[in-house]
């Protein structure tokens, strides 16, 4: 059972190749997508592979009325990055010259190219024999030896790219105007990243297609930044997601006998979930358990208060009269100790040194608000209410507050202010 299920398919001529071209293209991918993710350019990625079929039926038949070669893919590759380099200039010039925002430009320009190519390869279809379906899904079962050297080439030279100048990429994507600024060519960095997006994408559209290439650039990268901070180790976990994506979607393939393309998408996508359920600090279950144990500061504040005023061990029925915290005050005030701003006794709970300062602080903010609200003519009735509300405010207001007021030593009911 386990011979058919997971080496059998090993044995296969076409799923060797399709292993080890998508392998190449997902390892690449993945590292090129960390820097797409991280520059949020997702979307660009998106018009380069849509751009892309203009560039492949302008190869095509250039290579076939001059030199009658039939899908050559040199010729295609070539076509396929200028097209890419041409849909980057006019996002950029008709951005840059108009009123009209990037996002929107690339909306226009990715959508206007592909349909010129989609009406070449509909004109010239006599010459041009390229099945737009295929090239919008891709065929990763049906992987050629003239795709994976293209592959191969492609993601060496990116790679390549990608490791001489690994400092200024990271530079320029973390803080742009300090790369700038020690004379890094920012503007050419950029030009540079755009040229390997193009080479991925162009080196994987026939594996996977169009609409997929843009899940191998986005999703391995967006797993991989859930788990890490740092750039280099983002790249590695990236490159391992893709890879793992292609095997796995490999296997889902031929076990369901399903599109080789959205058999790998569908795994890279439900690993990516898995990941963001799972990731020790950005994941869903860490959030939750982060957001169960925060202790609101109101909370803390009140507590503090509570205590000071009543300058004495204080006891656990007396917090509770006073802080409206429901079930979590327990909790409040273990974490209270542990963050040395209580002690705890048999007769309650006192401040610390720490703990004192603190609630000095807001008993100072809660007497200047009401000083405050005294001269604007607020009731007295509702002067100590509402100073409660806004003593959790703090910060440059009570300061704005004590200067306005001019300094003043006392409260409006002759309590000091600490």
């Amino acid at each position: 059972m386990l011979y058919d299920l997971f080496i059998l398919p090993l044995t296969e001529p076409y799923f060797q190749k399709a292993l080890i071209g998508g392998c190449i293209v997902a390892i690449v991918a993945g590292v090129v997508g960390c820097l797409v993710v991280l520059r949020r350019m997702a979307f660009l990625g998106d018009a380069l592979s849509h751009a892309m079929i203009a560039g492949v039926a302008g190869g095509y038949l250039v290579m076939k009325l001059l030199f009658g070669l039939e899908a050559h893919a040199p010729g295609m590759l070539l076509g396929s990055l200028l097209a890419a380099i041409a849909t980057v200039a006019l996002i950029s010039f008709v951005a840059r010259i108009s009123r009209v925002k990037e996002d929107t430009a690339i909306g226009i320009m990715y959508t206007g190219i592909f349909a010129l190519g989609v009406v070449v390869v509909s004109i010239f279809r006599h010459y041009i024999h390229i099945d737009l379906m295929h090239f919008i899904m891709g065929d990763i079962l049906g992987v050629a030896d003239t795709d994976l050297w293209v592959s191969a080439f492609a993601g060496a030279f990116v790679l390549s790219l990608l490791i001489l100048f690994f400092r200024h990429f990271q530079l320029a994507t973390f803080d742009p105007v300090m790369a700038a600024s020690i004379g890094l060519p920012v503007l050419l960095l950029d030009y540079l990243l755009t040229t390997c997006v193009s080479l991925v994408v162009v080196s994987a559209v026939s594996m996977v297609g169009v609409i997929l290439v843009v899940g191998l650039l986005i999703t391995p990268a967006a797993t991989a930044y859930l788990l890490s901070d740092r750039l280099d180790r983002m790249m590695w976990l990236a490159a391992l997601f893709g890879t793992t994506s292609i095997i796995g979607g490999l296997y889902l393939c031929v076990w369901l006998d399903s599109a080789g393309g959205g058999a790998i998408m569908l795994f890279c996508t439900l690993q990516f979930l898995v990941v963001l359920t799972v990731a020790p600090k950005y994941g869903l279950l860490a959030r939750w358990l982060r957001l169960r144990s925060l202790i609101p500061q109101q909370v803390v504040e009140d507590i503090l208060t509570t205590i000071l005023r009543y300058d004495r061990p204080t006891p656990l029925s007396i917090i509770r009269t006073y802080v409206e915290s429901g079930k979590g005050l327990q909790r409040a005030l273990s974490r209270m100790v542990r963050d040395n701003l209580l002690e705890a006794s048999e007769d309650g709970y006192r401040l610390t040194a720490a703990g004192r300062q603190e609630a000095d602080k807001v008993l100072r903010a809660h007497r200047l608000w009401e000083a405050y609200l005294a001269t604007i003519g607020t009731p007295a009735r509702e002067v100590h209410s509402t100073a409660h509300q806004l003593e959790h405010l703090g910060g440059e207001a009570v300061e704005y507050l004590d200067e306005k007021l001019g300094q003043p030593k006392v409260g409006p009911h002759g309590n000091p202010i600490p």
